[in-house]
């Protein structure tokens, strides 16, 4: 199989894994004409990468990619909430409401920090080649598609149920966690940057980053653990398939990007000095070590 098919082949098993969740979670969705509204943000969640692909590909840059990745997520969740507000009327659901905002939140802070990064390194080194080939591209675009969509299903399957539960112990604590999770990938950004600008060759080891090799992924995976949490309670039958949201959160990071590719980094770059291995035997790879 040559690499031109194998993209393809990755690109058809993207696309069909979100199809395959979509049909699950759809059931006791909200319509949108004849089809489920999470259908609809499933569409979304692909076609606005195909869209910004194109121009991306023609002037070979990764500039947009994550700002692309967090409009995706507005669009998607302000989608759902739409057809949820056009459902319940003069009717409250705090549940939606507050997931809604989370999400939000949470996609400003991340698209825009990203951003910024890309503007002020002038690329992302994990591209490289891939912005030069037309397939390969394609992938990563249409990967970031499975992302949107995987990572959020649980928040969306939950909004555009037509169940409308009153707040519970699972809406409090999981609010508990995304707090937590949020503010503790907030702040482990902010370490990382403030050390880079004074130590750019150096690797971090104080603040949260004392605690973990990789807090800020830590945080990511709680606060989606949050997400699904509250979302917990709306979901019936195979409705529940959407809690596989923060199971593919941590998969995705500690698997396949990530953690794995900045271990490999950091190894590649500190890997012989003594501070770093000192660093590395005493400090987790993710989960916080809380008591030294």
């Amino acid at each position: 199989m040559n690499d031109t098919i194998k993209e393809y082949v990755t690109i058809t098993i993207s696309v069909c894994i979100s199809v395959l969740v979509a049909l699950a979670c759809a059931q006791g969705s909200l319509i949108a004409g004849n089809y489920p509204v999470l259908f609809v943000c499933l569409f979304i969640a692909f076609i606005i990468q195909w869209i910004v692909f194109l121009p991306s590909f023609y002037f070979s840059t990764e500039r947009f990619y994550d700002l692309t990745g967090s409009i995706t997520y507005l669009t998607v969740i302000f989608t759902a909430l739409y057809y949820k507000s056009e459902f319940i009327g003069s009717r409250s659901d705090l549940r939606s409401l507050l997931i809604s905002v989370f999400v939000v939140i949470w996609a400003l802070r991340l698209g825009s920090f990203l951003f910024l990064r890309v503007l002020k390194d002038k690329e992302d080194r994990r591209f490289g080649v891939w912005k030069k080939n037309f397939h390969q591209f394609l992938r990563v675009w249409t990967l970031q598609g499975l992302w949107v969509f995987l990572t959020s299903v649980a928040a969306v399957t939950a909004i555009t149920s037509r169940k409308i539960i009153e707040p519970d112990s699972f809406l409090y604590i999981g609010s508990l966690f995304w707090v937590f999770g949020f503010l503790f990938e907030s702040i482990a950004d902010y370490q990382k940057r403030k050390f880079r600008s004074a130590n750019p060759k150096q690797f971090i080891h104080t603040g949260l980053w004392s605690l973990s090799r990789h807090p800020n992924y830590f945080g990511e995976i709680i606060l989606w653990c949050g997400i699904a949490l509250i979302a917990f309670p709306t979901l019936t039958g195979t409705q529940l398939v959407s809690l596989v949201s923060p199971i593919f959160v941590f998969l995705l990071l500690t698997r396949v990007s990530g953690v794995h590719i900045l271990e490999k980094h950091a190894d590649e770059t500190w890997g012989k000095k003594k501070d770093y291995k000192k660093y590395k035997e005493k400090t987790p790879v993710l989960f916080p070590k809380i008591f030294k």
